[in-house]
């Protein structure tokens, strides 16, 4: 696996290269991005993974300097999985002057996850648009776990006519339910037993909805107390259209997600859950 961490040596080891599949991570890697690593290697000829940790995405009080940085396993992890090269700029490489354009997003990027992180979604985008720019693939891969930047990512390629196919990943769970995240090094064995209940309130709202109930905020409700009175800080719970994360009406939508977020002591979780009809009479 060649590596590199200038703009110019990249492009140089990855041109004419055929069709790149391209999957942008900020390391700390588990099973769920290694499985995005091996979805990528059956849809394209050349993979291109990436290790950035964009300080543009995280907010003042958030977890950009203890944010877990383990290059040495990711690189062992990615070779193993068959990725073709890696970019690994440093902030200077890939901000040499400070990113005074950006990204807007537009009113998405302030509704669920970006209400309680302000900015983020700018960020995120700003650096991805960067990243696309740079690698150029024809192909990219993103989690579902993190599904409104998966929706924003893919209404920014269609509106800036992006010539690239954005593909969403499954999410990868642990035995127990537990969406795979870097973050959940930072919970304690309690809470790692308790976190868990998160995807079974989302499971909780989708088998009432597939059973026909349509009152999405009651459903809302009781999930979020539920977490609640377990030692959780509930962000959001929200039933939400997959295709712009609206809210639905409560008959005749075709395609629901069930989105949410909440702390576990310090820990803030998210997961989703989507729903396809036909469901409910």
């Amino acid at each position: 696996m060649l590596i590199q961490s200038t703009i110019p040596n990249l492009r140089a080891a990855i041109g004419n290269k055929g069709r790149i599949v391209f999957v942008p991570t900020m390391g700390s890697l588990h099973a769920g991005h290694i499985a995005l690593m091996r979805q990528a290697r059956a849809l394209g000829d050349t993979v291109v993974a990436s290790i950035f940790v964009n300080r543009l995405q995280f907010g003042p009080n958030e977890d950009f300097d203890k944010y877990p940085r383990t290059f040495e396993d990711d690189c062992a992890k990615l070779a193993a999985a068959g990725v073709d090269a890696l970019f690994a700029p440093s902030e200077r490489d890939l901000y040499p002057v400070p990113q005074t354009y950006q990204v807007d997003p537009g009113a998405i990027q302030d509704e669920l996850e970006g209400r309680f992180r302000p900015g983020h979604f700018r960020g995120v985008a700003t650096v991805v648009l960067k990243l696309f720019n740079i690698v150029q693939p024809q192909v990219a891969l993103f989690g579902k776990k993190d599904y409104q930047q998966l929706i924003i990512l893919r209404n920014m390629t269609c509106q800036l006519a992006l010539p690239i196919e954005i593909v969403g990943a499954e999410t990868i769970r642990t035995n127990d339910g537990l969406a795979l995240s870097s973050r959940n090094a930072y919970l304690s064995p309690n809470e790692r037993a308790e976190a868990p209940r998160l995807h079974r309130v989302l499971q909780q709202i989708r088998e009432a909805i597939v059973r026909g109930e349509r009152n999405f905020a009651e459903l809302e409700r009781r999930a979020a107390a539920e977490l609640n009175a377990n030692d959780w800080k509930t962000d959001y719970v929200a039933v939400r259209r997959q295709a712009d994360l609206q809210a639905p009406q409560e008959s005749g939508e075709a395609a629901l997600v069930i989105v949410a977020a909440a702390r576990l002591g310090a820990t803030r979780l998210i997961d989703n859950i989507e729903i396809t009809a036909p469901f409910g009479h």
